[in-house]
């Protein structure tokens, strides 16, 4: 993409001049002309140009007062002032210019002043692509975050012998509360997790886990037999090594027996 240029100057000629110069660039496409700092204003409002070259002497606001108005855009463009007075040169730094030359205008000194603007618009365009790829894999991380969230990949997180585990689902019988901390039971092994018993069936409760009692849950998957007992209730036999019986409370063994059609 090109450079896009804009020449602000009170005096046709001296414009002339300036574009002349620049179409020696294919980089360079110079695309407006101002001939006062508020004509200037009006057409940067309007479009972005990377690169402004301007006067310093104008009839009523100076070249050193658009500088500084353009340094307090979000996107301001590249200043080269192009001007007969030496005095300002101190001004136009402050305003963050790239160069300041003096007319008439020196050819080699121009050319060392555009080939440092495109190189300095090159660097700005690489920085923004940089920070749109960026942006553009923040938004896809967040993207697949709530996908992920979306579709609820379950796994707990338990300890064995001091190290963190990573528990599938599938690998859990039932877990349980004894003396305020919550176990969980794997076919021929108990791990400790750091789950509330209530936690526990709230990011397991889609994935056939029930509450049978007020101290165990228990993976449905995993049920291998259902034993009747006192006065309508039942235990649960389940498939772990040790084939542990569960009783289930009287409120739930109604729930029980409709999910197993018994």
């Amino acid at each position: 993409m090109k450079i896009r240029t804009l020449i602000v100057d009170d005096e046709y000629p001296a414009r002339e001049e300036i574009r002349y110069q620049l179409s020696k660039y294919e980089e360079i496409d110079v695309v407006g002309e101002a001939a006062s700092v508020s004509e200037a204003l009006v057409l940067i409002k309007a479009l972005e140009y990377d690169l402004v070259f301007l006067d310093i002497n104008f009839p009523v606001r100076n070249g050193i007062d658009l500088g500084k108005e353009i340094l307090e855009m979000d996107c301001e463009p590249i200043l080269v002032y192009v001007t007969a007075y030496q005095e300002y040169a101190l001004q136009a730094f402050k305003v963050n210019a790239l160069d300041y030359l003096l007319k008439p205008i020196d050819t080699k000194e121009f050319e060392k002043t555009i080939r440092r603007a495109i190189k300095m618009h090159k660097d700005r365009t690489c920085s923004i692509e940089k920070t749109n790829d960026t942006d553009k894999q923040k938004e896809e991380f967040k993207t697949t975050a709530a996908s992920a969230k979306k579709e609820e990949i379950f796994k707990i997180s338990a300890e064995k012998n001091g190290k963190i585990l990573i528990i599938d689902p599938d690998e859990i019988v039932y877990a349980y509360v004894d003396d305020n901390y919550v176990y969980v039971k794997r076919y021929s092994d108990t791990i400790i997790t750091k789950y509330a018993l209530a936690s526990l069936e709230e990011k397991l409760r889609k994935l056939h886990f029930f509450r049978v009692n007020r101290s165990y849950l228990v993976n449905l998957d995993k049920v291998k037999q259902i034993k009747p007992f006192f006065k309508g209730s039942c235990y649960l036999v389940m498939d772990d090594q040790e084939k542990s019986e569960i009783s289930v409370s009287r409120r739930q063994t109604k729930n029980i027996k409709n999910i197993f059609d018994f």
